[in-house]
């Protein structure tokens, strides 16, 4: 009998990576990224659109550009961070106040079409904080705060697990901090977007007679004038932490985008006000860390918490 040699076994194709998709909606802006597993941003493009005149169809097309890259890649799903009051069930965008077109923008189902995948919206300044807890400083714990500082305002609150994310609920910065305060874009006084944005700094910074306009040159500087303007945005923005702090006791706050500008000098004071304000037994003593991902990727990488959170 005559033996028939096995045949030699075919090397297997190798699964293809899995990628998860990210962007992230502002006004003026649409950024998108495709994220791999570990957080690492692999690609990336972003559009621009005028904020106050987009129309409709404007808004469409910008989408329509990113989608090329996203449509490109096998990706797990998309999550979209978007500015403004979203609703995350239906994914539409219900309102931002400097674009028009995006009232009750159907974003969710526009990307779904142009990229074949899930799509799933939230508050830009509440989903960074998935972005944390996949991917940063966050990781390990079950319950933290995520705050995006500068331009943009917001804290997102993970708690035991679940990010705090109420049917019209925002991203904080309206909330009322100085009753007799000055007049936000929203329509009300004293919203902590008043007192602790780069609007703010720089406004104040002009008033003392500096020079100096980012958070950055006032730190470095030796001038008490800005050293003071340093401390009372510190505190500003501690303002709106220790309410969030009274209500969840998160613990822990890690601090995103012109945080990072104001180095070691501007985090101490921050957690110092923070601990001044709620120091009572039982609760964790609140720490204040400076995230560490680019300023550009924090809402992306919350995108993509989105869709690992939903895996």
């Amino acid at each position: 009998m005559r033996l028939v040699p096995e045949a030699a076994p075919q090397p297997s194709t190798p699964p293809a990576p899995r990628r998860l998709g990210a962007v992230e909606l502002v006004p003026g802006q649409v950024r998108a990224a495709v994220v791999s597993m570990a957080g690492r941003v692999l690609d990336r493009t972003e559009v621009s659109y005028d904020a106050a005149g987009a129309t409709g169809e404007d808004l469409d097309q910008a989408l329509a550009e990113v989608a090329e890259l996203l449509a490109a890649h096998d990706l797990q799903g998309v999550g979209v961070a978007a500015a403004g009051l979203v609703d995350p069930l239906a994914g539409l965008i219900l309102e931002v106040n400097d674009v028009p077109a995006l009232r009750g923008y159907p974003v969710a189902e526009r990307l779904g079409a142009l990229t074949g995948a899930v799509v799933r919206v939230e508050q830009r300044a509440r989903l960074q904080v998935l972005g944390d807890r996949w991917f940063g400083a966050g990781r390990g714990r079950r319950t933290f705060a995520s705050v995006s500082t500068g331009e943009v305002l917001g804290v997102g609150v993970l708690y035991d697990g679940e990010v705090m994310a109420p049917p019209g609920g925002r991203s904080g910065a309206h909330m009322t901090v100085s009753a007799s305060g000055e007049r936000c874009t929203c329509g009300s006084r004293g919203c902590w977007k008043t007192l602790a944005t780069t609007g703010w700094l720089r406004s104040r910074a002009r008033a003392a007679g500096l020079a100096q306009a980012s958070l950055d040159e006032l730190v470095r500087s030796e001038d008490a004038p800005a050293g003071q303007v340093v401390e009372e945005y510190a505190h500003n923005l501690a303002l709106g932490l220790v309410n969030v702090q009274q209500l969840f006791a998160p613990g822990l706050f890690i601090l995103h985008g012109e945080a990072r500008e104001g180095g070691e000098r501007f985090r101490t004071l921050v957690e110092e006000r923070l601990r001044e304000a709620v120091a009572f037994a039982g609760a964790e003593q609140p720490r204040v860390l400076v995230g560490t991902a680019a300023v550009d990727d924090v809402a992306l990488l919350g995108g993509a918490g989105l869709v690992l959170s939903r895996l």
